[in-house]
């Protein structure tokens, strides 16, 4: 169990003197990690929750999570950015992105937007149909999920009267008074708090991802063992043995030459929502003040008939970081078979797995984009299992606040993001008053 980076694809473009040039900038980032744990106001308890999380913390969560499956055909899940995209992530990257064609409870993501359209179709899917809700905002006034648990508060207290749709509705919030938990305590909801010092694109490992988890039927123990060990696993300040400090590196050797995009690339599919998550992270993280390195994400071989002409030959503007696992097949495998009449010319691959034509489609993809010129990091897993996302996860979180430190910025504080809200309440003010 562990996340390995391999230079293959950049070696070219960063020479191990460079990288060791680094190495004190990248020591003096895990100082200042640090150094934040020891404030009071930091923002770092995501830095050692694995190690923390015990049985109080986790059975909690078992026990609601079992009394949802119990309770309901659909289970809605009300949150935007980091209350919504790691738990999203898990479940369709561990079960399926077919999740809902395949298990109940049904889990559906609202509140992570504000089209009307979107809000009346989960609705609509809801009729007739047993529900719970588990709204997470870790501010308690956030306007997209406040909104949505609006409806569903409503349609829930509708459909079964104040007192049952209590059972029902799951919130997690923050410990500091606010709206969300004055009335969850009022109404007798069920609360889960996210401890103080955790934002909410680091929450994946605090009940703002694990209910949800857990509620499809991941083994949140195994999630939290993974991050257990990549927390032991990255103490070590030596840039050799640390990989998310050498992650952290390569990205900012990359970027003083230029490189302001990162693709986050897989040849699977279920990536996409993890992909989001990351896009998240590290664009909450690092675009600060003018810096940062802006975060896309990509699944091939699908957009390679969309942006890979680009990628190929568009300059010196972008790097690659491809997240690979080295064992995808499964019982199912599926095996190419040969035809009696060769109509498409495939029969070469007659008896070859799926999984080996799409290695390949990666490899070759790599040597293509390296030879266009552009640098492709590669993250491996060995596998996909419950241990293997808490340990990415968490490699990941660590690389990002490395990173940023290294950039100059502090990575836990998203005063942009402010911006738009204060100028959006400007305007619906504004509209209430003509």
């Amino acid at each position: 169990m562990a996340v390995k980076l391999k230079a293959d694809g950049i070696i070219d473009f960063v020479q191990e003197s460079e990288i060791e040039l680094m190495e004190p900038q990248a020591k003096l980032a895990i100082q200042l990690l640090k150094e934040a744990e020891q404030k009071d106001d930091n923002m770092v308890g995501w830095h050692t929750l694995p190690k923390k999380l015990n049985s109080n913390n986790i059975d909690e969560i078992l026990e609601s999570a079992e009394c949802i499956r119990k309770l309901a055909d659909v289970f809605i899940v009300i949150g935007v950015g980091g209350s919504y995209l790691g738990a999203r992530a898990a479940i369709e990257l561990l079960k399926s992105q077919f999740y809902n064609y395949e298990h109940t409870p049904q889990i559906y993501f609202v509140g992570n937007n504000m089209s009307p359209s979107y809000l009346n179709h989960i609705l609509s899917i809801c009729k007739n149909k047993e529900i719970c809700v588990n709204v997470i905002s870790k501010s308690g006034g956030t306007l997209e999920p406040t909104l949505a648990f609006r409806a569903f508060k409503n349609l829930l207290e509708a459909k079964y009267g104040k007192a049952e749709a209590k059972k029902r509705i799951f919130v997690t919030t923050g410990i500091k008074k606010n709206n969300l938990l004055n009335l969850a305590e009022k109404e007798g909801y069920k609360i889960f708090k996210i401890p103080a010092n955790i934002g909410g694109r680091f929450s994946v490992l605090t009940p703002v991802g694990l209910l949800p988890m857990a509620v499809a039927g991941i083994d949140i123990w195994q999630i939290i063992f993974g991050a257990k060990k990549a927390f032991e696993d990255l103490q070590s300040d030596d840039i050799a043995e640390n990989h998310s400090m050498l992650y952290a590196a390569y990205r900012n050797c990359l970027y003083k030459k230029g490189r302001r995009i990162e693709l986050f690339a897989s040849f699977e599919p279920d990536f996409e929502f993890f992909f989001k998550w990351c896009q998240q992270l590290f664009a909450e993280s690092e675009g600060k003040s003018g810096n940062g390195i802006f975060p896309v994400p990509a699944i091939y071989s699908t957009d390679l008939h969309s942006i890979g002409q680009f990628v190929q030959e568009s300059g010196q503007a972008l790097f690659e970081t491809f997240i690979d696992i080295e064992n995808t097949e499964d019982e199912n495998e599926y095996v190419v078979k040969k035809e009696l009449v060769d109509y498409d010319n495939l029969n070469f691959l007659a008896d070859e797995k799926m999984s080996c034509i799409n290695k390949m489609a990666l490899l070759g993809t790599i040597s293509a984009h390296t030879k266009g010129r552009v640098p492709c990091i590669m993250l491996n897993i060995p596998r996909k299992s419950e241990q293997e996302y808490g340990y990415l996860v968490y490699f990941l979180e660590k690389s990002c606040a490395i990173s940023s430190y290294m950039l100059g910025v502090n990575p836990f504080n998203q005063p942009g993001v402010e911006e738009y809200k204060t100028r959006m309440f400007e305007l619906l003010r504004g509209k209430q008053e003509e």
